[in-house]
């Protein structure tokens, strides 16, 4: 019996179940709220993520997808490219033995580029598609050499040049991909990532609320909120330094994790913020439904991330902070649009929000509490989106 399915292999993530990460999250969603069973999703998954989850078999079923683990050695910072290509040949070999009609493989980040032609043409052969995400900004990280931003920029061209489409979570990078590689003539889309908009299922007396707020010495609805990854590009000396020349008695809660980060060092001893009792790093926490809590208790939400696309971060905060103040850039105004207040990287700028704010929070939170991410950033909506692209080409 002829096999009518349409084959997805998702190249990229850590694999599923998620643990964390964008990329992971989104895999995780794209088979959870899996609502045509005309697509079989083939997840690659790094062995040591699934030997997190208890799982070691070569392949497994998860949401409905069918999983097969890579093994990938520790060899540094080329250990990403390494599984990319491992990961995407293993996904070739498995389409070709089922004889899979037209499959998709769809490679998450641009990180392969220089390998891809060969790896293409195999695709090609088999009547095959090649779509890809090309995230953010990779080669403008600051924790980047010289020479890995060039290799990122690099590979991002060959990989719009052999892509059949790229899928790409935010309408400025779509821009950007199209107005770049135009000799390319990229046939591109925008599908955003999602977000979950359910509210916390916890209360101000559930055992774990009542003991991070204890022990963190935080007062509900009396705080500034950051969570993300700390790293230069999302501008937390910006931050930090404009937090505490304004005139707020409210502290400043960094949800992020600095072990062992010379950065959290440098910012130190440029900022002193060891001095300011308001600015407070409390590390990271795990618990999904605790963190959500924290989102929606805060007094307001601070966004500085600078490069990348749709953040993952900033969908949960405008999902659920009383009031989002973001750094006024593309990536953020067309998500945050007029539901958010905005601010330059200029020296005052922040400050002068956050004395504002102090002073009218009430009304802007009025003004702005009508979201507009239930609508475009729900992850029905988005999975939606995915499928019809899946099952349209």
């Amino acid at each position: 019996m002829e096999d009518k399915k349409q084959h997805v292999y998702i190249i990229g993530s850590k694999g599923i179940p998620a643990k964390y990460g964008g990329f992971e999250t989104f895999v995780e969603k794209l088979t959870e709220y899996q609502s045509d069973d005309k697509i079989q999703y083939h997840v690659a998954c790094m062995a040591e993520n699934s030997a997190k989850s208890g799982i070691d078999a070569k392949n497994f079923e998860y949401n409905g997808a069918h999983c097969f683990n890579v093994d990938v050695p520790k060899i540094g910072p080329a250990r990403a490219i390494y599984y990319d290509i491992a990961a995407l040949k293993q996904a070739i070999q498995i389409a070709q033995k089922n004889q899979d009609q037209r499959p998709i493989f769809y490679v998450l980040a641009c990180r392969i580029g220089p390998f891809i032609g060969s790896l293409k043409q195999q695709i090609k052969q088999m009547g095959g598609r090649l779509f890809v995400n090309p995230d953010g900004h990779e080669w403008l990280r600051a924790k980047w050499s010289y020479s890995v931003r060039q290799y990122w920029k690099y590979s991002e061209r060959l990989m719009v040049k052999h892509a059949d489409l790229m899928i790409c979570d935010s309408q400025t990078i779509e821009k950007y991909i199209r107005e770049d590689y135009r000799k390319y003539n990229p046939k591109t889309t925008y599908i955003a990532y999602g977000t979950d908009l359910e509210k916390s299922r916890l209360t101000a007396s559930s055992p774990e609320v009542c003991e991070w707020f204890k022990q963190k010495q935080v007062q509900p609805n009396n705080y500034y909120l950051v969570v993300g990854r700390f790293v230069p590009e999302n501008n937390y000396e910006t931050l930090i330094r404009e937090f505490m020349k304004s005139d707020t008695k409210r502290d400043f809660i960094l949800i992020t994790n600095v072990e062992q980060n010379k950065f959290y060092d440098q910012l130190k001893k440029r900022t002193n913020f060891d001095q300011d009792k308001r600015v407070k790093f409390v590390g990271t926490v795990y618990d999904q439904e605790l963190l959500k809590y924290i989102r929606e208790n805060a007094f307001a939400y601070l966004h500085g991330h600078e490069v990348g696309g749709t953040n993952p971060s900033l969908l949960e905060a405008l999902a659920a902070t009383k009031l989002n103040i973001l750094l006024d850039i593309g990536f953020n105004r067309e998500v945050g649009e007029d539901q958010a207040l905005y601010f330059e990287k200029s020296e005052d700028s922040l400050k002068a929000r956050i004395n504002e704010v102090e002073e009218n929070h009430k009304n802007f939170v009025k003004e702005r509490r009508a979201a507009p991410v239930a609508e475009r950033f729900c992850w029905d909506y988005i999975i939606d989106e995915y499928e019809k692209e899946y099952l349209g080409g």
